[in-house]
């Protein structure tokens, strides 16, 4: 439940409201609110029904819903390890071609010795 309250406390700071105005919009008390958005107590339907319509959405977008911000970060960080796994690809591409080197080498070197 923490993550649904994170999301209400992110759509609340959004829309410039404070715990006081939505509890009083929700008819609760803001002590009663702030433990929903800190994930302190179980939320029922109606009570998400009713904090969705606020909100204008339904209620799966509100329990799905993710930070635009923390999906910026994932992103960048998803992207940060392509970076990093494509620059070992290149460096074991790198290395695999001077053990071909190596081998070549010492193959041609124990041709030349058993030619002698």
């Amino acid at each position: 439940m923490k993550s649904l309250g994170k999301n209400i406390k992110t759509l609340r700071q959004g829309k410039g409201w404070s715990q006081e105005q939505v509890a009083t919009r929700l008819g609760i008390t803001a002590p009663a609110f702030s433990k929903i958005e800190c994930g302190l107590t179980d939320v029922n339907l109606s009570r998400l029904e009713q904090i969705a319509t606020l909100y204008e959405m339904s209620v799966v977008d509100l329990l799905t819903f993710h930070d635009t911000e923390d999906e910026r970060r994932f992103v960048l960080e998803i992207e940060d390890v392509k970076e990093k796994l494509a620059d070992r690809e290149s460096e074991i591409i790198a290395l695999q071609k001077k053990i071909i080197k190596l081998l070549e080498t010492t193959t041609r070197r124990e041709l030349n010795l058993t030619t002698a």
